[in-house]
């Protein structure tokens, strides 16, 4: 008959179990990290891909619309004129739409949050009461009237 394992036993076998159950899953956060990282890749040489023949979609056609202006009987410089005025208006109109994104911090949502900020547009009820929900632990709050 054998002996049952005693307590040193059972602590060593449970801290080798969770060192090999630590080890799967870091693995695993590993084999995940390099497969998003792969697809990363690839949707950003997508997206180059797809930003280059963009930009050669609107040189064709900028250079019809040139082509067709002195068709019309505008000379070549008026014409490329008008198609670099298009370019420049596109520009500008980047350029502002980028100066808006530039202006919002990152993280914001988080740095708000770590300060304890409510969100934006939602202030906090001026007269609360933390109103206990059946749930241990769980409250919400309930403005109080009168």
């Amino acid at each position: 008959m054998q002996r049952p394992p005693g307590l040193g036993e059972l602590i060593g076998r449970l801290l080798t179990e969770a060192h090999g159950l630590v080890s799967d899953f870091a693995e695993l956060a590993v084999l995940d990290a390099r497969r998003a990282a792969i697809r990363l890749a690839l949707l950003l040489a997508a997206g180059l891909g797809a930003a280059v023949l963009v930009v050669t979609a609107w040189m064709a056609l900028i250079a019809a619309l040139a082509v067709w202006l002195w068709g019309e009987g505008f000379g070549w410089p008026a014409a490329l004129a008008i198609a670099a005025g298009i370019n420049i208006a596109a520009a500008v109109g980047l350029g502002l739409w980028m100066k808006t994104l530039a202006k919002e911090m990152p993280f914001t949502a988080l740095l708000r949050q770590l300060r304890g900020e409510p969100p934006p547009g939602k202030a906090e009820l001026p007269h609360s009461v933390q109103v206990p929900t059946g749930t241990p632990g769980v409250v919400r709050s309930e403005p109080v009237h009168g």
